[in-house]
């Protein structure tokens, strides 16, 4: 019989409770609050919320990069829309669902503009949320049916300056976008123009286009084929750099406007306290896809643009939005009760 001198004994014993531990501690490590383990995320489908209805632009972009997500993931993405106060009923949801890296929402700049001209929200814009990555930038047009007699920005200008107060511009809503890039427009060339908010671009196109409002303020997706028909003309782009789709049409600020940008993006966040391993896998994902030329000329087709970055980049766009639209709504007195 083997005998093990009492000190050996007591090693083994304290080797045998030890390993068990230390896996258990890894296996702690490796995962969240919410029992997501992060070394092989994601191990289900994932949801991703849009706050808009089916058809939409946002669900359009959200379409596109949806089947090759699944393929990098995995697992199946299963997009969720959740419509109704300018993407705030689908934001809370996201907002309070678990943190643990399978509730993805995708949304776009209204997320920034929201807080701006909503006396009150459901969810904190950034408190709740954690940044993943830009997916895709789309700048709004400025178009003008085609009897317009301004056919550049600094005629627009000449001729709303002569006339104060009689021209008038119209938008997709109250505090979309192009109701902010209207705004500015007036901030920044001193000029008054009446708004004229629709309930979506199909109704507010189609009446520029017959004459009732001469001026349209609207994501390019909406503007393009009339454009390129001749039966709208496009006088100005609402970001810093031309739109690969209209790269004839110059920017506001080459048009002489300084300090204009509104910028429509889409982009994913999640829940505050999710994984970060979580967070990198999704990022890493969406850099791979929007990269992929199939995706960049089916973005380009609706008249965006890929871009990616890292979720310090998104973090930095909602900081710095929330401050300039708050401060133009402000100056405005844009305000949805």
């Amino acid at each position: 019989m083997i005998r093990f001198a009492p000190w050996l004994h007591a090693a083994i014993l304290t080797t045998a409770v030890a390993l068990p531990l230390a896996a258990q501690a890894q296996n702690n490590a490796n995962s969240n609050t919410n029992g997501a383990n992060v070394t092989d995320y994601p191990t289900k489908p994932i949801k991703l919320i849009v706050p808009y209805p089916p058809g939409g632009g946002t669900d359009v972009i959200a379409r596109i990069v949806q089947e090759r997500f699944q393929q990098q993931l995995g697992q199946p993405v299963l997009i969720d829309n959740r419509g109704g106060a300018a993407g705030s009923i689908g934001t809370e949801v996201a907002a309070k669902s678990a943190a643990d890296g399978y509730t993805v929402l995708f949304t776009l700049s209204s997320h920034t503009i929201n807080p701006a001209i909503y006396a009150k929200l459901p969810f904190d814009t950034q408190k709740d949320f954690e940044p993943v990555a830009m997916v895709a930038s789309l700048p709004q047009i400025l178009v003008a049916n085609p009897s317009f007699p301004a056919s550049n920005v600094a005629e627009l200008v000449a001729l709303a300056k002569s006339k104060p107060g009689t021209l008038s511009y119209a938008t997709v809503g109250n505090g979309s976008p192009g109701h902010l890039a209207g705004e500015l427009m007036k901030l920044r060339t001193g000029t008054e123009l009446t708004h004229v908010p629709y309930r979506g671009g199909g109704p507010a196109v189609t009446d520029v286009m017959g004459g009732q409002v001469p001026l349209l303020w609207v994501s390019i997706p909406a503007a393009a084929q009339f454009v390129k028909a001749g039966k709208l003309k496009a006088l100005a782009v609402s970001t810093t750099k031309r739109s690969a789709a209209f790269p004839d049409v110059p920017t506001m600020q080459e048009a002489g406007i300084a300090d204009f940008e509104v910028d429509s993006w889409y982009a994913m966040f999640v829940p505050t306290k999710t994984p970060k391993a979580a967070i990198d896998k999704l990022n890493r994902v969406v850099n791979t896809v929007v990269r992929e030329q199939e995706i960049r000329d089916k973005l380009l087709a609706q008249g965006s643009e890929g871009v990616g970055g890292t979720p310090e980049q998104l973090g930095k766009v909602v900081s710095t939005e929330l401050v300039r639209w708050n401060k133009l709504a402000k100056e405005a007195n844009i305000r949805v009760d």
